[in-house]
Protein backbone atom coordinates (compact mmCIF):
# COMPACT_ATOMS: atom_id res chain seq x y z
CA UNK A 1 0.00 0.00 0.00
CA UNK A 2 2.74 2.45 0.67
CA UNK A 3 4.23 1.65 -2.33
CA UNK A 4 1.22 2.65 -4.16
CA UNK A 5 0.83 5.40 -2.14
CA UNK A 6 4.01 7.13 -3.07
CA UNK A 7 3.86 5.89 -6.75
CA UNK A 8 0.34 7.89 -6.54
CA UNK A 9 2.15 10.82 -5.26
CA UNK A 10 5.26 10.43 -8.04
CA UNK A 11 2.95 10.97 -10.74
CA UNK A 12 1.32 14.50 -9.26
CA UNK A 13 4.33 15.79 -8.76
CA UNK A 14 6.32 17.04 -11.59
CA UNK A 15 9.99 15.77 -12.22
CA UNK A 16 11.38 19.85 -11.98
CA UNK A 17 9.32 20.94 -9.36
CA UNK A 18 11.14 22.42 -6.23
CA UNK A 19 11.54 20.00 -2.98
CA UNK A 20 9.55 22.02 -0.49
CA UNK A 21 11.12 21.48 2.59
CA UNK A 22 8.92 19.76 5.36
CA UNK A 23 10.01 22.53 8.46
CA UNK A 24 9.16 25.34 7.48
CA UNK A 25 8.35 28.03 10.00
CA UNK A 26 4.50 28.41 9.50
CA UNK A 27 1.82 28.98 11.92
CA UNK A 28 -0.54 26.12 10.58
CA UNK A 29 1.24 23.94 8.52
CA UNK A 30 0.21 23.20 4.89
CA UNK A 31 -2.35 20.10 4.38
CA UNK A 32 -0.67 17.82 2.05
CA UNK A 33 -3.11 18.72 -0.79
CA UNK A 34 -2.49 22.33 -0.17
CA UNK A 35 1.05 21.22 -0.60
CA UNK A 36 0.34 19.63 -4.02
CA UNK A 37 -1.75 22.77 -5.25
CA UNK A 38 1.93 25.07 -4.69
CA UNK A 39 3.67 22.67 -6.17
CA UNK A 40 1.50 23.09 -9.07
CA UNK A 41 1.68 26.95 -8.64
CA UNK A 42 5.51 26.90 -9.01
CA UNK A 43 5.19 24.29 -12.00
CA UNK A 44 3.20 27.42 -13.43
CA UNK A 45 -0.55 25.44 -13.88
CA UNK A 46 -3.13 27.47 -13.61
CA UNK A 47 -6.36 27.13 -11.52
CA UNK A 48 -7.93 25.42 -14.24
CA UNK A 49 -4.90 22.71 -14.68
CA UNK A 50 -4.48 22.52 -11.22
CA UNK A 51 -8.36 21.40 -11.49
CA UNK A 52 -7.80 18.68 -14.04
CA UNK A 53 -4.69 17.33 -12.95
CA UNK A 54 -6.08 16.80 -9.12
CA UNK A 55 -9.49 15.98 -10.38
CA UNK A 56 -11.09 18.24 -8.56
CA UNK A 57 -13.32 21.62 -8.93
CA UNK A 58 -12.48 25.20 -10.17
CA UNK A 59 -14.23 26.11 -6.75
CA UNK A 60 -12.05 23.99 -4.80
CA UNK A 61 -8.71 25.11 -6.45
CA UNK A 62 -9.82 28.62 -5.31
CA UNK A 63 -10.57 27.43 -1.84
CA UNK A 64 -6.92 25.74 -1.68
CA UNK A 65 -4.92 28.69 -3.38
CA UNK A 66 -6.61 31.02 -1.31
CA UNK A 67 -5.49 28.88 1.86
CA UNK A 68 -1.99 28.82 0.50
CA UNK A 69 -1.63 32.14 0.48
CA UNK A 70 -3.11 32.67 3.85
CA UNK A 71 -0.54 30.19 5.43
CA UNK A 72 2.55 31.78 3.56
CA UNK A 73 1.71 35.04 4.63
CA UNK A 74 1.58 36.66 1.03
CA UNK A 75 -1.31 38.14 -1.29
CA UNK A 76 -0.48 36.68 -4.60
CA UNK A 77 0.61 33.41 -6.53
CA UNK A 78 3.57 35.06 -7.48
CA UNK A 79 5.06 35.53 -3.80
CA UNK A 80 3.62 32.38 -3.30
CA UNK A 81 6.51 31.35 -6.02
CA UNK A 82 8.64 33.26 -5.00
CA UNK A 83 9.10 32.44 -1.47
CA UNK A 84 8.60 28.76 -1.99
CA UNK A 85 11.78 29.15 -4.44
CA UNK A 86 13.47 30.96 -1.52
CA UNK A 87 12.58 27.91 1.33
CA UNK A 88 13.92 25.13 -1.26
CA UNK A 89 17.23 27.28 -1.66
CA UNK A 90 17.02 26.78 1.81
CA UNK A 91 16.56 23.48 2.50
Amino acid sequence: MALFEQQAQDAHTPAHAPHLPQTLALDEPLTSREQEVLRLLVDGASNQEIATQLVISLATVKKHVSNVLGKLGVESRIQAVARTREWSHLA
